[in-house]
């Protein structure tokens, strides 16, 4: 099913989002993880795709993977980072003949070892004209883009940043991801500015679950997500015992994702580091409308 198709026909749309492994071990492991994560009957799985394009082909051989061993709907990421526009049409081409049928476009992140985006020479500038170029080409593709209820880090301020993702959901958009935060006041009033700027498309929240403290430090400090001052300072409390980090990570996720859904958010997309454990007892604990109860 597309992405266009998934918020239209089903009840809830839960999407999961992993990241390929570097060893054979890891694949195992996420493979593993993945036969866990079927039985919620997830909309679709997503794969990223690397810093600098790191992992492009990997992306679409464990999309494929996915679809043909799970019998699960891919979504595969798709960058405009250090490719020509040729070299972005032939992977479209290639995603499209291993069955793959949704994208999700984003402008990217500098390779490591760089700190600002540099438009390739005869490539792209910015994930709308991304969208446009799948729209324009592969017409048949569901499109998810990317949304940021506290601001892109690279945006000068809110509007600018709300302007720039009109832009994507007027280029073809089907849906808006959002990053990760943990302040629904965060994404409500996000989710309000977009409807009053005319954005009508799905706007889906992204939660990643706290399971390690220091780590998710680590991944805000990147992406600007803010952590609540209240749940920061009962995390640092536990911060060397992690079975208690977990524990709270959970039930904050919890507690989260029931206002969420109360608040009428057509679908969750959780971030889950390719390990099912949290997630799994965050969805026993929600009262989800789309889904058959696991056989556990």
């Amino acid at each position: 099913m597309r992405i266009g198709e998934i918020y239209q026909t089903i009840p809830f749309g839960l999407s999961i989002e992993i990241f390929p492994p570097k060893s054979e071990s890891g694949d195992e492991s996420l493979f593993a993880m993945l036969e866990q994560a079927s039985v919620w009957n997830p909309a679709f799985i997503s794969c990223t795709y690397g810093a600098g394009g790191s992992t492009r082909t990997r992306t679409i051989d464990l999309c494929d993977e996915i679809q043909k061993r799970f019998g699960m709907t891919a979504t595969a990421h798709f960058t405009c980072v250090g490719s020509t526009r040729e070299e972005l049409v032939d992977w479209l081409e290639t995603a499209a003949s291993r069955g793959i049928r949704n994208i999700m476009a984003l402008r990217g992140d500098p390779p490591q070892g760089e700190t600002e985006f540099v438009q390739a020479e005869g490539g792209l500038r910015n994930a709308n004209e991304l969208v446009s170029l799948i729209r324009d080409r592969f017409d048949d593709f569901g499109i998810g883009v990317a949304g940021y209820p506290e601001k892109h880090q690279e945006a000068p301020d809110a509007a600018t940043d709300l302007a720039n993702l009109k832009r994507k959901v007027d280029a073809g958009a089907d849906a808006v991801f959002t990053q990760m935060f943990y302040e629904n006041e965060s994404f409500l009033k996000f989710r309000d500015d977009c409807e009053d700027l005319g954005i009508d498309e799905p706007i889906i929240p992204g939660i990643m679950p706290i399971t390690q403290f220091a780590r998710i430090k680590r991944i805000t400090s990147l992406c600007g997500a803010v952590i609540p001052d209240v749940l920061a300072a009962k995390l640092e409390a536990v911060q060397d015992d992690k079975d208690a980090q977990f524990e709270i990570g959970v039930e904050f996720a919890i507690e989260q994702c029931q206002e969420l859904i109360h608040e009428g958010v057509p679908g969750i997309h959780f971030y889950v580091l390719n390990r099912m454990d949290a997630c799994d007892r965050i969805l026993e604990a929600l009262d989800i409308p789309f889904a058959d109860e696991p056989d556990f």
